[in-house]
């Protein structure tokens, strides 16, 4: 049985492309049709044979089945990109031998500077940052300061999620993560893979 959560979730994967190439699709005046992802699209538009049809996919999708390309770059926005992850119930240690990305999560104690000393163990030890959000923890949203302080600040508890650009396998990093495990309350390595240098 499939929750509307699923459901919701799933539709908005199958109208992304179409979200990432609305003036396009607009200028042509094109009936659009759902599929289950880009490639899908592709391979149904191939096994049809019929030439009055495309699909929105990736240039290696066209190769794979045998179309042509009618416009590359098709997204409203040059700078647009999807990012895929691939999934391992047991983690590959990576190599040093190109450059790698690796992606945590973490949460925090109160106090003050907590944040700042969490960045710097990357600053000092030049570890590049490329992304950092933070969303507010669910389980507990929202804490209220006890009786003995004056007021009724509150505050909210969040989880950070961190891009940096180093391997798991080098030292920097592996000492970047010792240090900030010193003081996070939670930390879990998402994942280390290599960059695609050709974007």
């Amino acid at each position: 049985m499939v929750n509307s959560n699923e459901v919701s979730d799933y539709l908005n994967l199958i109208t992304q492309a179409f979200d990432q190439c609305k003036k396009m699709l607009n200028e042509l005046n094109v009936v659009k049709e759902n599929t289950e992802d880009t490639a899908g699209a592709a391979q149904i538009v191939a096994s049809k044979g019929v030439r009055d049809t495309g699909a929105i996919a990736s240039s290696r999708a066209a190769e794979i089945y045998g179309l042509h390309i009618l416009s590359k770059k098709f997204q409203d926005y040059s700078d647009n990109v999807t990012r895929f992850l691939i999934l391992a119930r047991e983690p590959i240690m990576p190599g040093t031998d190109k450059p790698h990305k690796t992606s945590i999560v973490f949460t925090l104690e109160e106090g003050p500077g907590v944040l700042f000393k969490a960045l710097a163990v990357f600053a000092l030890r030049d570890i590049n940052l490329s992304k950092i959000e933070s969303r507010p923890l669910r389980s507990r949203p929202l804490r209220i300061v006890d009786d003995s302080n004056k007021g009724s600040a509150k505050y909210f508890d969040y989880f950070f999620y961190i891009d940096f650009e180093a391997s798991l396998a080098e030292p920097r990093a592996q000492y970047a993560l010792c240090r900030l495990q010193e003081f996070s309350s939670f930390l879990r390595v998402l994942g280390c893979y290599p960059v695609d240098t050709n974007l």
